[in-house]
């Protein structure tokens, strides 16, 4: 099926003031300094499936710090207020925001689910999704808001995070600043001499493949994961260090067995800081935001130490997603500029033969686990940014479209997955 989308422009100029209103109102479709008005733009509903279980009537509150675990009035105000809950690191925007285009209007976007024909609004009417965009090239053809949430929100990334953390390892490995990922991690985290996490080459730890025994256990709160959690997020005195050293039982050499485990990212944190001697969100501002041309300020969650969150937790609007998605569809150019090497992108999202325990089996959904990044099934590369409870940003550089999705799940929701793969390789066929 082809739809057909124009690009209608009004071109014009505004303040920054006046493009926070009428971005707020829906009407505005670019950051400031690059504003474009527009006929067609974002869409907001004031209510989703299960509106009152999730808040509606309360203004969707986001509570306390750790209320969305297990209460779900909770879940929406904190996952687009994240950085009121806990403590963060701002990314600030630097200059004018690149521009993307719009769709004159809406696609129509129909897939094929459990043997019928459903629309994008059937999906939307199931799923408790806050945010739903859908992009191709440098054009917006879809962008939804529910459950009164705005786009000039920032959304939580959970664990889409890993891949902005293996980026910087990339760009680390670019600046020479680490001489090659196969250095083991201590040869610049310096708080892991000695350790197994330490003696571990990046390389296994940017696949998940470390060896090391760590159980990713959410709903046990004993389990390596809820303890590593508590000691960065819930701002446990030390951070990751101290859990990361006492991690120390190899069950497998590395580069020989995938196991998904946040600590691994945690090290990849320490090995980024030390190798460039700075913070993680410095290095987003000036790597990846300034040179996108985010339009608006992320932010990162940062430990009692003041160390970001490596495994999760960065916040930013849903058209910064959508910026870092297509920048990530173009092979790592944006504006004219190339931000991430290429060869490091594919490297990234391709398993090589002499990495066959990171292809999964035919039972999942998918494809494999490359850089930090999940992989999709296909004919094409395409691969996902993957974070808790329903955050996604999909691509596909072969036919640059990206997808991004937040959600506001209890947990993870096998089948809504795979729905939202067949509906975005359904729409890559627009």
């Amino acid at each position: 099926m082809m739809i057909r989308f124009t690009r209608a422009l009004l071109g014009t100029t505004i303040s920054r003031a006046a493009l926070v209103a009428l971005s707020s109102s829906g009407l505005i479709l670019s950051g400031p300094g690059d504003a474009t008005a527009q006929v067609s733009g974002p869409r907001f509903q004031a209510d989703g499936v299960q509106a009152d279980a999730f808040g509606r009537r309360d203004g969707y509150p986001s509570c306390g710090r750790t209320d969305y675990f297990d209460k779900q009035r909770c879940r929406v105000g904190a996952f687009s207020n994240f950085d009121s809950l806990f403590p963060s690191r701002t990314i600030p925007v630097s200059g004018a925001a690149s521009r993307l285009q719009r769709a004159s209007q809406e696609p129509v976007l129909r897939y094929v689910w459990d043997g019928h024909e459903v629309l994008l609004d059937d999906y939307l009417n199931r799923q408790p999704v806050t945010g739903f965009l859908l992009a191709h090239d440098d054009t917006i053809l879809i962008e939804r808001y529910q459950y009164a949430r705005k786009d000039n929100q920032r959304f939580a990334s959970f664990s889409m995070a890993k891949t902005i953390t293996a980026l910087l390892v990339g760009l680390a490995v670019k600046d020479g600043l680490i001489r090659s990922i196969d250095d083991p991690a201590e040869t610049y985290a310096r708080d892991l001499v000695g350790t197994e996490y330490g003696h571990t080459p990046i390389k296994a730890l940017l696949q998940m493949s470390s060896g090391v025994a760590f159980n990713e256990e959410y709903a046990d709160p004993k389990s390596d994961i809820a303890i590593l959690s508590r000691a960065t997020l819930q701002q446990g005195p030390g951070g990751s260090p101290p859990v990361l050293r006492r991690l120390n039982d190899r069950i497998a050499k590395p580069d020989m067995r995938w196991s998904y485990a946040s600590a691994e990212t945690s090290v990849l944190g320490l090995v980024v800081a030390g190798a460039t001697r700075r913070n993680l969100s410095d290095l987003v501002r000036e790597k990846l935001w300034g040179p996108l041309g985010a339009e608006a300020p992320a932010s990162w969650i940062v430990d009692a130490t003041g160390r970001e969150v490596a495994f999760g937790f960065v916040n930013a609007t849903l058209r910064d997603w959508a910026r870092l998605g297509l920048m990530l569809a173009h092979d790592g150019a944006w504006g004219g500029k190339q931000i991430v090497p290429r060869d490091w992108l594919v490297a990234a999202t391709t398993i090589a033969p002499s990495d066959p325990h990171l292809r999964f089996s035919q039972r999942s959904y998918w494809a494999g686990y490359g850089y930090q990044t999940w992989l999709i099934p296909g004919p094409n590369r395409a691969f996902a940014l993957q974070g808790y409870r329903g955050q996604f940003v999909l691509v596909d550089p072969v036919t640059k479209f990206v997808l991004v999705q937040t959600g506001a799940r209890a947990g993870n929701d096998q089948p809504a997955d795979r729905e939202l793969l067949t509906l975005f390789q359904s729409a890559t066929k627009l």
